[in-house]
């Protein structure tokens, strides 16, 4: 233990939030240094990493036949190790101080209900990019401790993480889970049902890119009070085959998003339902804290009050609040041992 804290004396630390959308790398002592895509392009006959995060995303649908461009998470999980493996490293070494000769110790942030065999290939990939130590803390708690919820107190506080791959949505009440549900539902299953409306009412096909930006410039969740933005979105007419332009309102982004917003305000609700009474009766009072980058989607926070009649709070910094939680973890030892997993 002794030998531990004074390698923690010259390593630089990093907490990590190993996103299905995005990677955010805490370094303790300096805050938030990296928030980029997770994509990695990759080059097929040899395997070399031709760009990482912002720039393979660029790339996204535009590479020749021998550069590929991958995300190696889906759904919250590592779907292809090799890649998490060299995306981990190229971050760690991105922001590590290489001044410092020890090894960093890392703590990553994983969903409610990764597995066994899912934990094991998050610490074997941070291990193969030279971390010394892993820990691994649930998201939804990180994201608590990130907003700053009384996580060591008897009361029910109810946090709806929304990531790119995940939804969990977890009751938590002195440092533990009392009740999670994830479900594989967030922003990527909303890009998705944008590209199978545009598709099914317009013969349009779209790319991943374009739906996404188009969740973020008209997407709602909740008719406001406003006036209904529109917006112009290119794509391929799939009868001519040649490229086309429309102009969608943000009334029918709306109808496309009804499904997967719909999953995740049935899991809140769910979420109610099975919280012991006592809890029960704090949510009441605290209300429903909303993070992660879906909860950007606007109107959700609305739709989620509307919905459960309850107090719903968007965290002031939805898409760093895992981070910073696991960030404030790193800061201290005695937190770390009691929320890490695994």
């Amino acid at each position: 233990m002794f030998l531990s804290n004074i390698l923690g004396w010259f390593s630089n630390d990093l907490a990590i939030d190993l996103g299905t959308a995005n990677t955010l790398v805490y370094v303790r002592g300096k805050g938030i240094v990296c928030n980029e895509p997770s994509v990695v392009a990759v080059q097929k006959n040899s395997g070399r990493v031709v760009a990482v995060g912002a720039e393979a995303k660029r790339m996204l649908g535009k590479t020749p036949g021998n550069i590929v461009a991958i995300r190696p998470m889906k759904d919250g999980v590592i779907a292809d190790f090799d890649t998490t493996g060299m995306m981990l490293r190229y971050f760690i070494t991105k922001v590590h101080n290489r001044r410092s000769f020890v090894s960093p110790r890392v703590v990553i942030g994983v969903p409610s209900a990764i597995t066994q065999v899912e934990q094991r290939a998050v610490k074997d990939a941070a291990q193969s990019s030279g971390a010394r130590e892993i820990y691994l803390i649930e998201e939804p708690m990180a994201a608590a401790i990130g907003v700053g919820l009384p996580i060591d107190e008897p009361y029910g506080n109810m946090i709806v993480d929304i990531g790119g791959g995940t939804t969990d949505v977890a009751v938590i009440s002195l440092y533990g889970i009392v009740y999670s549900k994830a479900v594989r539902v967030g922003g990527d299953k909303m890009d998705e049902a944008i590209i199978n409306y545009i598709k099914r009412k317009y013969n349009l096909l779209i790319g991943d890119r374009t739906a996404e930006q188009i969740k973020i410039d008209i997407g709602s969740a909740f008719k406001l009070n406003t006036e209904e933005p529109t917006m112009e979105i290119k794509g391929r007419d799939l009868i001519s085959g040649i490229p086309k332009t429309i102009v969608v309102d943000a009334s029918e982004i709306r109808d496309a998003l009804s499904e997967p917003v719909g999953i995740i305000v049935n899991t809140i609700k769910n979420a109610l339902e099975n919280t012991p009474p006592e809890l029960s009766a704090d949510i009441v009072d605290r209300g429903i804290i909303l993070a992660g980058g879906g909860a950007l989607l606007r109107g959700l926070d609305a739709l989620i009050r509307d919905e459960t009649q309850l107090p719903v709070v968007l965290a002031d910094d939805p898409l760093g609040a895992v981070v910073k939680g696991v960030g404030k973890v790193l800061d201290e030892l005695d937190l770390l041992k009691r929320v890490t997993i695994g």
